[in-house]
């Protein structure tokens, strides 16, 4: 099955700019309850995945940076240790499940790579759900 059918558009993915600003991150994050979104540049590519721990580590390892000064620092500048691996529209769903294992979304890209939407671990698990019950069921008929 091609992954097109389970995936969210970009127009629907809550994703940041590295020019946002980390105090803009934790909010958008905190009001969607993510511990982690995609980073998308101006030409719309894929160029990482932010996390709470990102986060987390540059208010840590940032001497004088508090929640009221987060407004100053762009995302572009705060290290990002996951990079979620990104798949083509044309992989399949089988493709994905290696994934899941490790990202909570596999971004997916087009042709020219840019980024179109995400499939999330809960789509891929539903989906591998299904096949299991599915093939139970015609071996118990």
């Amino acid at each position: 099955m091609n992954i097109a059918f389970f995936l969210l558009p970009k127009r629907e993915v809550v994703y940041m700019t590295p020019e946002a600003t980390m105090r803009q991150a934790l909010e958008r994050m905190e009001f969607h309850r993510f511990s982690a979104i995609p980073l998308i540049d101006d030409s719309g590519h894929y160029i990482g995945t932010l996390t709470e721990g990102d986060l987390l580590w540059k208010l840590k390892n940032t001497p004088d940076l508090s929640f009221e000064n987060t407004d100053k620092i762009r995302l572009k500048d705060i290290p990002l240790r996951w990079q979620n691996q990104t798949v083509s529209i044309n992989a399949k769903m089988e493709d994905l499940i290696t994934l899941a294992v490790a990202q909570n979304f596999v971004p997916v890209v087009d042709d020219n790579e840019v980024f179109i939407g995400i499939v999330r671990r809960r789509e891929i698990i539903e989906y591998c759900s299904e096949q299991i019950f599915s093939s139970k069921l015609i071996r118990e008929a």
